[in-house]
């Protein structure tokens, strides 16, 4: 069963390049990570009109499957998006023995799971506080554009790391995660340094 990590933050506050960071540097270690972005335009598809899957789709296929050499892609269309929607993807993702999953975005979803960890995104004190309010804990770090500017945010003991000149620290929290929830055989190549949470 692989471990999800939930980036979690408001629109344009950092979490592509938090989740980013953290998928390149575990896919350095070695770890089989899957990854699940929500997408907010209601009108966005990865699709191409015009092309073969597209014209499937539109003839009334409910799924379609485009195979290359390099990448397999599959398209479902939906009636909006729900929580069963995400266990049929965290069920596809099972058969494909992931060790990790980053979650970016779904708050409405991921924000009251206690088994799921969070790191969450901001851009600004008001913003974070009211990520936070809505966020039930495990909360590994706050990072984002809020980890680049200078504010005093006394009420929060978490760290605040700027993945952009401290990436390490989170990635030495996430390993530490990893390193206690996951099977040894599977985080055998993880190395962590000591890290400790500064209070904020």
């Amino acid at each position: 069963m692989a471990l999800i990590f939930a980036v979690l933050g408001s629109k344009d506050s950092g979490k592509t390049a938090t989740a980013e960071f953290l998928i390149g540097e575990l896919a350095k270690e070695g770890l089989r990570i899957g990854a699940i972005k929500h997408i907010h335009d209601p009108n966005f598809s990865i699709d191409t009109p015009g092309k073969d899957t597209f014209k499937f789709a539109k003839a009334g296929a409910k799924v379609t499957t485009s195979v290359a050499d390099d990448e397999i892609a599959i398209l479902e269309k939906i009636n909006g998006f729900s929580g069963i929607h995400l266990q049929e993807i965290l069920d596809l993702y099972s058969k494909k023995k992931l060790e990790v999953i980053f979650i970016e975005g779904l708050s409405w979803l991921m924000a009251d799971k206690k088994d799921i960890y969070k790191i969450v995104t901001a851009k600004e004190p008001e913003d974070l506080a009211r990520t936070l309010r809505a966020i039930t804990p495990p909360i590994i770090a706050v990072t984002g554009l809020i980890a680049g500017k200078k504010f005093e945010l006394r009420s929060i003991n978490l760290p605040v790391i700027n993945v952009r000149t401290e990436g390490e620290t989170l990635l030495d929290l996430v390993k530490g995660v990893l390193e206690k929830e996951l099977p040894k055989k599977s985080v055998g190549k993880i190395s962590t340094t000591n890290t400790s949470c500064a209070k904020i």
